[in-house]
């Protein structure tokens, strides 16, 4: 099946597949959000920039997702903290809290034409024990001024539309995109004022040679004073210079038709985003048409599709019973890098070089911000602004095992709440 952000993407700009032996200021490699974010603070800043994509621009997760914009981690600040310290966790949880605002004034400034809403997201409690954790949850966000309003079962049906919820978390600085046109529309501005992008083009080698990075693109090869690997859970270079090694877990989207206007009367009136509290959670929104969006933990493209697929046509009738039967006309499947703590990391690798990875899930915002601010570290010479301390490498044990139980347990999971539904 096709993905939806594909098909529906109103920013169609082209970008040509065939490098040319060049120098640049900056070498980013990876079109999603970080590398396009990067992209576009460094032309503004007057450098010049060559973006790489192996793929399309938006291939990897920045074209995948759900589309929520949210403000912070999935971690709770008082978890943050006790990762990061004090006041370094009390700087990342100020800047993330932001990021929403970063990514709406880009969207308004460069006129990217990506179904941008922004009213709020809901965090909903699936059982009593999330409810609970909701509740921790506000207190600990009151405690660092965050907007966060509780609502009970009933106000949740109100927003929802479905009754099969104890409680949420409203979120009114998050919001929902068009998460593949955004990515597009961050490339088409930064191309617009001299960044040099190619898609379709896979860097084969990297190597730093008399004092500058030097790629291998088909028989080409760019040169640059910085380099930037934003490749995040499709990252497949730079392994022998210890660029980061983390565990990927795939999500999947499922996408109805269109509802008619009798059919969303009452379904996420207010288009919120949403996502449960679940260990192996669920999301769910609407687009801009009217299609419902449900996703889930787990590979739709691999072995366990038919699990997935089973899991998303019983929840759907689970969350919304009065819906006549619909059928997905949509599926698609995308990677999630993911650290161990749940928290990004940017590796200082080598002299003039970042590698920025492992949202774990929370990419927008967070890739939005990390991209503009890696740009900055970089053309500057001073990694001391950056969200999060910067690391000389990082390398998780037995990611492959991790990935791997990861998809077995969201089959699992998939598996055994359809016999519940």
């Amino acid at each position: 099946m096709k993905n939806l952000w594909e098909n529906t993407s109103k920013e169609q700009e082209l970008f040509p597949a065939t490098p040319e032996n060049q120098t640049a200021d900056l070498l980013i490699i990876g079109g999603g959000f970080t590398g396009c974010s990067a992209a576009l603070e460094a032309v503004k800043q007057g450098a010049s920039v060559v973006l790489i994509e192996c793929e399309k621009i938006g291939f990897g997760g920045s074209g995948r997702n759900v589309g929520l914009v949210n403000a912070g981690l999935w971690l709770p600040p008082k978890k943050i903290n006790s990762i990061l310290g004090k006041k370094q966790g009390e700087a990342l949880i100020s800047s993330l809290g932001s990021a929403p605002d970063l990514v709406y004034s880009i969207i308004d400034e460069n006129e990217i034409d990506c179904d941008p809403k922004r009213n709020g997201t809901l965090h909903c409690a699936h059982s009593e024990k999330g409810m609970e954790y909701l509740i921790e949850r506000l207190k600990q966000g009151q405690e660092y001024g965050e907007p966060l309003a509780l609502f009970d079962k009933s106000e949740t049906q109100n927003r929802i539309g479905s009754s099969k919820f104890f409680g949420s978390l409203h979120d009114p600085r998050a919001g929902t995109i068009q998460p593949l046109a955004y990515c597009r529309g961050l490339a088409r501005k930064a191309k617009e004022l001299g960044a040099k992008i190619y898609e379709k083009s896979k860097v084969a080698h990297i190597k730093r040679q008399n004092g500058m990075w030097h790629a291998n693109v088909k028989n080409v090869v760019i040169k640059s004073k910085y380099l930037l690997l934003a490749m995040n859970a499709y990252q497949d270079l730079g392994k022998e210079q210890n660029t980061g090694k983390f565990s990927t877990v795939y999500y999947s989207q499922f996408a109805t038709r269109p509802l008619n206007s009798n059919e969303m009367s009452t379904i996420l009136p207010n288009k919120e985003g949403c996502w449960d509290t679940a260990t192996i959670m669920s999301s769910f929104r609407v687009d801009e048409a009217g299609r419902l969006i449900i996703g889930t933990m787990g590979n739709s493209e691999g072995f366990g599709k038919k699990i997935h697929s089973n899991w998303a046509n019983k929840k759907l009738r689970d969350l919304f019973p009065f819906l006549p039967e619909l059928e997905f006309n949509y599926r698609w499947s995308g990677k999630i890098a993911m650290t161990k703590d749940h928290i990004p990391k940017i590796v200082n690798f080598k002299k003039n070089a970042l590698s920025c990875f492992g949202y774990s899930g929370r990419g927008i915002a967070p890739g939005t911000l990390f991209g503009k601010a890696c740009a900055t570290a970089l053309l500057s010479e001073d990694f001391s602004m950056l969200p999060i301390p910067v690391l000389k490498n990082y390398s998780e044990s037995l990611t492959r095992e991790k990935t791997a139980f990861f998809e077995i347990a969201a089959m699992a999971n998939n598996s055994f709440k359809s016999l519940k539904m």
